[in-house]
């Protein structure tokens, strides 16, 4: 009676454990869980602290056998990399049951660099190196395609940076992180490249060969500011322009203007080598020039096939003479670019092709009167006023340099000082808020096109709310 009443009181379908007599639900081991946990640990043999190996430098995880992987802190791929470091048999529980348990498993994270990050603190490992040359006194175009650089990140796969006297030094651990620089070179700026490979070892049982390639990258030696003398061909085909030019930008091309018509044009790097020309006169052949009478062009006459016009200048007619020979009545005469800046008493900067010795195969061929006597450049403010008021900065690659001397800060001075006057320039260059220098007023007494923050930041079409790296407060 006791067994029937006992039976009756368990519920249909289960049976009783067969070592503490408590109603289950049949398993294939007719033990409770209680039970079972108590005989049996299936944890056994499953490490309780396993090491990770993370480089602190490229911040990476090893994963073995040979493979070092980006991973975020609590991501499903450091997930995945600490449960592949369990490795223990799991074998079944008695007649096949599957039973479940919770253990803690303690990860430690042992500094380890990886060999990427050894060969850079080597500094003598490379197999790939980018020369980028630039046969120019000037620097402006360098000081561009290093903001480039930085904004887009192509500096950060090299193992370091080099500076020599006329261009920079890329040197990477693969042919396919250079060939990506060069490819980002030949978009940015006018140029062309040549590559080489020389072999350094060689295994003859295994036929494999070890190289170290050169990637030699040459830049138009063209800068922005530079008077120019196209040929006779090269102007026809640009809308028959003046052989005389200035070069007002250098991007991915080389934008000229014509200042006796106002006429631009813009030459590639192709056409460039298909045709190449050479500067006049270089930067420190500029003069100094007073303005002693400005006069507008209203009526600006093309020819049937001219090309376009710019409409961000306006032709001038002026006299200037130059500050240096004030004791004395000589003037020149020229047409500008700059007719909209320039006022009786301003000073300008240009060149004086009348008293210069110019060797040039183009120019020598050109009609004496075709040849002006003076090219105006640019507009001459106070450089120490506009360097004061000036609050906002550029980053810099990290790069093996001398010390800048003097002729180097002047040439970074005027290629800020054309970020400020120059819009299509500025907005392709990450500006950031230099909190060293105090915000003052926008306006200069002198009247010099000098960008306040406020205004770069409408240009860019950012907010000013916008925050960089370092700390620093990102323009654009």
């Amino acid at each position: 009676m006791e067994y029937m009443a006992e039976a009756a009181e368990r519920s249909p379908g289960h049976i009783l454990c067969c070592e503490c007599g408590v109603p289950i639900s049949p398993n294939p081991a007719n033990i409770c869980v209680a039970c079972l946990r108590s005989k049996v640990d299936i944890s056994q043999g499953i490490p309780k602290q396993v090491s990770v190996s993370f480089c602190k430098q490229c911040q990476r995880y090893f994963q073995p056998p040979g493979t070092w992987i980006q991973c975020a802190l609590e991501s499903r791929e450091l997930l995945a990399l600490c449960l592949k470091k369990i490795k223990a048999p799991l074998s079944k529980v008695m007649n096949g049951a599957i039973l479940q348990q919770v253990f803690v498993v303690d990860y430690v994270v042992q500094p380890q660099m990886c060999g990427d990050c050894h060969r850079v603190e080597a500094k003598d490992f490379w197999k790939t190196v980018v020369q980028v040359r630039q046969k120019t006194l000037h620097k402006k175009t360098f000081y561009y395609l290093e903001q480039l650089i930085l904004k887009y990140g192509m500096h950060q796969n090299t193992l370091r940076i080099k500076e020599i006297h006329d261009g920079l030094d890329f040197y990477y651990s693969s042919k396919q992180h250079a060939q990506k620089m060069v490819e980002f070179l030949q978009c940015t700026v006018p140029c062309r490249y040549k590559a080489s490979q020389r072999l350094i070892s060689q295994d003859i049982h295994s036929n494999t060969y070890n190289y170290k390639s050169t990637f030699s990258v040459e830049i138009v030696p063209i800068c922005k500011d530079n008077v120019v003398c196209l040929s006779p061909k090269l102007a026809q085909s640009l809308g028959n322009m003046n052989q005389i030019c200035v070069c007002i930008r250098v991007t991915s091309a080389i934008h000229l203007i014509d200042p006796n018509t106002l006429q631009v044009a813009d030459i590639d790097g192709s056409t460039f080598w298909s045709q190449p020309f050479n500067s006049l006169c270089h930067p420190k052949q500029l003069e100094e020039f007073i303005v002693m009478d400005c006069s507008i062009v209203r009526d600006l006459k093309r020819s049937a096939g001219a090309g376009m016009i710019s409409k961000k200048h306006t032709l001038g007619e002026v006299w200037v003479q130059k500050t240096s020979e004030m004791n004395t009545d000589k003037q020149y005469f020229c047409r500008t670019h700059l007719g909209h800046l320039l006022n009786p008493g301003d000073l300008v900067l240009g060149f004086d092709l009348a008293n210069c010795n110019l060797n040039d195969e183009h120019v020598n061929k050109m009609n004496s009167d075709r040849v002006p006597d003076v090219v105006l450049i640019k507009k001459s403010y106070d450089r120490t006023k506009r360097q004061r008021r000036r609050n906002w900065k550029l980053k810099e690659l990290p790069r093996e340099r001398e010390n800048m001397d003097r002729d180097d800060e002047r040439q970074y001075q005027d290629f800020l000082e054309d970020l400020e006057e120059d819009e299509a320039i500025r907005k392709n260059v990450n500006v950031y808020r230099d909190s060293t220098i105090p915000v003052e007023s926008d306006t200069d007494d002198e009247g010099a096109p000098r960008i306040s923050l406020a205004e770069m930041l409408e240009d860019l079409h950012i907010s000013q709310d916008a925050t960089g790296e370092e700390g620093d407060s990102m323009m654009t």
